[in-house]
């Protein structure tokens, strides 16, 4: 871990990352790509010491209130004291300013900061949003071997239900001839069901591999699936999106169960959800 102050912290989107890398060690982890221009070791998080200053400043500074997104680049909660700090006083100042938030995340952690989130979502909108790839707890260790597991994720999308937090998931990746079954496709969605999540996000049965995470994938694959690596290398080469063979029929079923429970499947639909802002009325604010 290192730190260094930044010169800015929110994007057109109104998106920020208070850190960059992460060690968590999902084994197909895309941040891990050289187009994102990480220059240190992706383990060695680099943490952005002047983050709250800095969102403080620009929130000032906005004539409107807004959406914040965090988490679409590296998870929020990342374990180290310095950064958990970090993202508590984001929290609070988005929460000051009456703002929105949409936080993405693969950790538990975030129950420490129930209580801000709950206070973001009585005054405007909050979204949790976590990722759900892997329903057989074993494997899970595999491939995200340094974040808590799916079943405890679970737990945290029933815990933000119970406190009026929407939810969403995203349902990525599949990796094809490892997790890209109708079972586990079939645990995941009831998961969702069970939590009643408003939305989830799948692009498709597979993932993404671009140089640098590749070659990572592909070391991991070398290290837990003997062989396989070359199965891959002879059925995708170097392609960019890596499509199960699965993918029509598993995609059909995701439909359906999405259909079936009301759950929001539109890709589209749910990332403008997520940016658009609402402020609660006081009728409803005194509903809480």
């Amino acid at each position: 871990m290192h730190l260094r102050e930044a010169k800015g912290i929110l994007n057109a989107y109104n998106g920020m990352n208070i850190s960059r890398g992460c060690i968590h060690g999902c084994i197909y982890c895309d941040s891990r790509s050289k187009c994102y221009r990480i220059e240190h070791d992706f383990e060695d998080v680099q943490i952005k010491s002047n983050a709250p200053a800095l969102l403080e400043d620009a929130l000032r500074r906005k004539r409107k209130k807004c959406m914040i997104g965090t988490g679409a680049m590296t998870d929020p909660y990342i374990p180290l004291p310095e950064n958990l700090a970090n993202i508590r006083a984001c929290l609070e100042i988005i929460d000051r300013y009456g703002c929105g938030l949409a936080i993405q995340t693969k950790s538990d952690l975030i129950l420490r900061d129930l209580d801000v989130l709950i206070s973001i979502n009585k005054k405007a909108k909050c979204v949790v949003e976590t990722t759900l790839t892997t329903f057989d707890e074993d494997l899970c260790k595999i491939l995200e071997p340094k974040v808590c597991g799916t079943r405890r994720r679970f737990e945290v999308l029933k815990t933000m239900r119970d406190n009026g937090i929407q939810t969403v998931v995203w349902l990525c990746p599949f990796l094809p001839f490892i997790n890209d079954t109708e079972e586990n496709l079939r645990g995941l969605l009831d998961y969702c069901v069970e939590a009643k999540v408003y939305g989830i996000l799948c692009f498709s049965i597979g993932l993404t591999l671009r140089d640098g995470n590749r070659e990572y994938f592909y070391s991991k694959l070398d290290e837990h699936f003997p062989g396989l690596k070359t199965k891959y290398q002879k059925k995708y080469g170097f392609n960019y999106a890596i499509t199960s063979g699965n993918n029509s029929a598993l995609m059909k079923i995701f439909y359906e169960v999405c259909a079936q429970h009301n759950i929001v499947c539109n890709n589209d639909a749910l990332f403008e959800y997520m940016r658009t802002f609402e402020e609660k009325s006081y009728t409803q604010m005194e509903m809480f």
